[in-house]
């Protein structure tokens, strides 16, 4: 009986079966990368309680090769992230990442904070000048960023100075938001100067 049913089958009844499993597996794709950033964070959020505790570099998952070392708070504790250290591909996929080479949050630099602009840094869009961002440190310092400037800028042209008189920071996604297309060499940078 199977094979005769085969034979029944209409091109047009294979086509749209083709079609809704080719659909399926693309909206599963599509949910992947915005359900592993909301898991990391709760993994993240755990492994920050134990840095809070006082462990220096507890790692959110056995295998992680980078641990929680601030929190950013924006929007009027809105938007609440944890912040990992280094800006590989691999901790950005979890993440906001520290770039090693910059300053930490609070001292005399920049410190440079870079997140994927479909996940994590998705809100940056939202933000205006004059805003505050919070980053709140394992040890419980508190530093308090006011948004300086708005920028949209070329990789290929330009690059973020690190070296400078005040604690200042800069979040760096790429741009523009919510586009198909991945990477490219422009960048949506929130500049913010320090206050406390």
């Amino acid at each position: 009986m199977f094979p005769g049913s085969l034979r029944r089958l209409r091109p047009g009844t294979v086509a749209v079966s083709c079609l809704l499993c080719l659909g399926f597996w693309q909206l599963g794709q599509g949910a992947y990368i915005p359900a592993k950033a909301w898991v990391a964070q709760e993994l993240m959020q755990r492994a920050w309680r134990r840095a809070e505790d006082g462990d220096s570099r507890p790692a959110p998952w056995p295998w992680a090769d980078t641990w929680p070392l601030a929190k950013l708070s924006a929007k009027g504790g809105d938007i609440e992230l944890i912040v990992l250290a280094g800006g590989s591909g691999r901790t950005l996929a979890f993440g906001p990442g520290h770039l090693s080479a910059s300053s930490l949050p609070g001292a005399d630099g920049n410190s440079v904070i870079a997140g994927h602009r479909d996940t994590h840094f998705q809100f940056l869009q939202l933000l205006n000048v004059g805003e505050s961002l919070l980053f709140e440190m394992p040890d419980g310092r508190h530093h308090l960023y006011r948004i300086t400037s708005l920028d949209v800028v070329d990789s290929r042209k330009g690059s973020i100075v690190l070296d400078t008189d005040n604690p200042m920071l800069s979040l760096v996604t790429c741009y523009p938001f919510n586009t198909a297309r991945p990477g490219g060499p422009m960048r949506y940078v929130v500049s913010a100067e320090m206050i406390y």
